[in-house]
Parts: structure tokens; C-alpha cells; sequence
């Protein structure tokens, strides 16, 4: 069974509560998962990264989406901007250090804003970089649900964007250009698309056949 025209929270809600009566957790599949940023370069164009090596678990309760939950573990050292040496230099103590703070870290603290019509709601949760934890928020779209894949899994998948000031985490290199603007700029958009999975749910048994008397 495929629910291909429900998304998100709605699905989300209409299939764990017939399959379970309890909260449905998730495992980020990261072989069909994304974590990549955008920043400025220099105020005229854009550089895109990504981290390849994360792992994660959302839990969606199908009697309060609000009560979902969620968390994420990315290692530094796996961040990729297509640029060997930029790579270094991210992963040196200008910007994440990767050799003393090797992992990002975000836990979920609480949905809010939820639009079923819409599958959209805001995340909120405490996002860890180097020594600093800060609370932020992502906007997230439920994008599809699956009851059972070819190899009887159950999928559910959706994607976050949010923004941070990579100076807040004391990702502090700062070099300026003749016109004053800086060369990487503070702002840093986050683009993350999730799909998790988790073992479909048994059938429940069939009641017993009533017998005459």
C-alpha cells in the first residue's frame, strides 16, 4: 500500500495510527539522505557543501505530531565542498576544528506551527558546533510516506531548511575584500532531506470466528 497522494504530517498521522498505537521511530537512511549548506563567496556567488557521513532517528507519535521528535549526529571530517584544499581549511580550527569537536549534534526540543493541510510545521531544537550549543529553528515539509517498500520496510521522508550565523558557533575566520564585504559571508543556509526507515508494521491478527451454539 502507497500513500502517493498523502505527504507529511497528514499521512504520517493517517498511517501510524492504523499501523501502531504507539509512537513509529524512525532510522535516517543516509544512503537516500541529504545534508549540504550554501554560503556567500565573496557577496557575487555561491558555495555548496555537504557532510556524507551522518546518522539520525525521528519519532512520530500518531496521536500528537506535535510530540515528534528527532536527532542528528554529523561528522565534521566527511564535510565536502569539492575543493580538497578549502576542506582542510574547514576542517581546521578556523572554522570546525574537526580534531577537537568531531561531530555537529542537533536535538529536537519542539514542534510547532503545524499546517496539516500544508505538511509543513517549524523544528525546534538545540544545534551543537564545536563548543557551542544554540537553539534554532528549521522549517520542515513532510514530502512522502511509504506503508512497505519492495523489502517490507516501512519509509517515511521530509526536508528542513533553515539558516545560522556561522559566527555564533565560532566558526571565526574572517577575511575582508577592497569593497569591505567579507569573503566567506556569516550567513550559511542549511538544506537537509531526510528519508528514514523502520520494519512495517505486522498486520493484526484476525478475530477469532464465532461459534454457534
Amino acid at each position: 500500500m502507497v500513500l502517493n497522494k498523502l505527504s507529511g504530517f497528514a499521512a504520517a498521522v493517517i498511517l501510524a495510527g492504523a499501523l501502531s498505537a504507539q509512537a513509529a521511530e524512525y532510522t535516517v537512511d543516509a544512503a537516500h539522505s541529504d545534508v549540504t549548506f550554501k554560503v556567500k563567496h565573496m557577496g557575487i556567488s555561491t558555495v555548496t557543501g555537504s557532510f556524507s557521513d551522518f546518522s539520525g532517528t525521528f519519532n512520530v507519535d500518531p496521536k500528537n505530531v506535535g510530540a515528534t521528535t528527532g536527532s542528528l549526529v554529523i561528522k565534521v571530517a566527511s564535510i565536502s565542498t569539492n575543493n580538497a584544499k578549502r576542506d582542510g581549511h574547514l576542517k581546521s580550527d578556523d572554522f570546525f576544528n574537526a580534531e577537537q569537536f568531531p561531530e555537529i549534534k542537533f536535538v529536537s526540543k519542539a514542534v510547532k506551527n503545524i499546517k496539516l493541510k500544508d505538511s509543513t510545521a517549524d523544528l525546534v531544537g538545540d544545534l551543537t558546533i564545536r563548543d557551542v550549543t544554540k537553539e534554532i529553528v528549521l522549517k520542515v515539509k513532510g514530502t512522502g510516506i511509504l506503508a512497505k517498500d519492495p523489502w517490507g520496510m516501512e519509509r517515511a521522508a521530509f526536508t528542513a531548511t533553515g539558516r545560522i550565523n556561522r559566527f555564533d558557533f565560532n566558526l571565526k575566520w574572517n577575511a575582508l575584500i577592497e569593497s569591505g564585504g567579507m569573503v566567506v559571508a556569516p550567513d550559511v543556509d542549511l538544506v537537509l532531506a531526510f528519508e528514514g526507515v523502520r520494519p512495517a508494521a505486522a498486520p493484526a491478527p484476525a478475530a477469532p470466528a464465532k461459534t454457534k451454539k
